[in-house]
């Protein structure tokens, strides 16, 4: 345990400026780690087999990390520190300077899976961590994230999976030309959640399933892709009422994993 009492010590560089969402979606990949918030998720983490290089804490909450930490220096600060270093006030408790892992294949992630969840391009985080939330309370046996998707390490999608971004397998996925060949020979079929001319309704395709699918969901204005749409072997849309035309990207994801479970 090593108190810092200045949150301008250059040990302490891992959690600076949390805020700043477009400094850490370079800052975090480029130096492989990510941030972990509470000890539930520092915990989920560490189940997962990811290290820590390093936790940092309030005195008032050290004793629900100091199991955590294996071998990593446990920086203990004040309230009013750990405010001025991050940009907001930490009511969880602690965080982890997490090693990021080296990503599995997609092949790796989708080996005799009959469900997964594709997101493409999706740019909130918030969105992001429901999805995982609901791939993961609904069954789903992996997720893959396109190559724009926002990060589901980042602090705010960990949070919201409520750490189930540690339990389900996921990785990125290449451009379309060559994902689908991929996802075609692990012997997925790809169905696209889009608003189309002749789609399936959900029901009706969840009661005639192929065994092993792939479902597809797009960013949370313009939808899927053109070419994530022209990749699909079937296309699907959740019937709606109200003069309502859809759902919330994770919203119409538990609908659909929940359908297809």
């Amino acid at each position: 345990m090593i108190r810092i009492d200045d949150p301008d010590d250059s040990r302490l560089s891992d959690y600076r400026d949390l805020t700043d969402v477009a400094l850490r979606r370079v800052l975090e990949p480029a130096g492989g780690l990510y941030i972990a918030e509470s000890a539930k998720v520092i915990a989920r983490a560490r189940a997962a087999g990811h290290r820590p290089r390093s936790v940092l804490v309030q005195e008032k909450w050290l004793a629900d990390v100091a199991d955590l930490a294996g071998d990593a220096p446990v920086f203990v600060v004040s309230d009013a520190v750990a405010e001025a270093l991050t940009g907001y006030a930490v009511h969880r408790g602690a965080l982890a300077s997490m090693h990021r892992p080296a990503p599995a294949s997609v092949a790796e992630v989708v080996a005799g899976a009959r469900l997964v969840l594709v997101l493409e391009d999706i740019v909130d985080h918030t969105n992001v961590g429901a999805a995982f939330r609901a791939a993961a309370g609904l069954g789903a046996d992996a997720v893959l994230v396109s190559e724009r998707c926002a990060d589901p390490l980042y602090r705010r999608s960990v949070r919201v999976s409520m750490g189930t971004v540690f339990q389900v397998p996921w990785t990125r996925l290449p451009a379309w030309p060559e994902a689908a060949p991929l996802l075609r020979e692990a012997g997925l079929h790809l169905a696209a959640l889009a608003l189309a001319e002749g789609a399936v309704p959900l029901d009706d395709f969840a009661a005639a399933r192929p065994d092993r699918v792939a479902l597809l969901m797009g960013t949370e204005g313009d939808g899927l892709t053109r070419r994530a749409l022209a990749a699909a072997d079937s296309i699907v849309t959740i019937p709606m009422a109200g003069g309502v035309d859809s759902l919330n990207v994770a919203a119409a994801a538990a609908v659909a994993l929940w359908a297809l479970r």
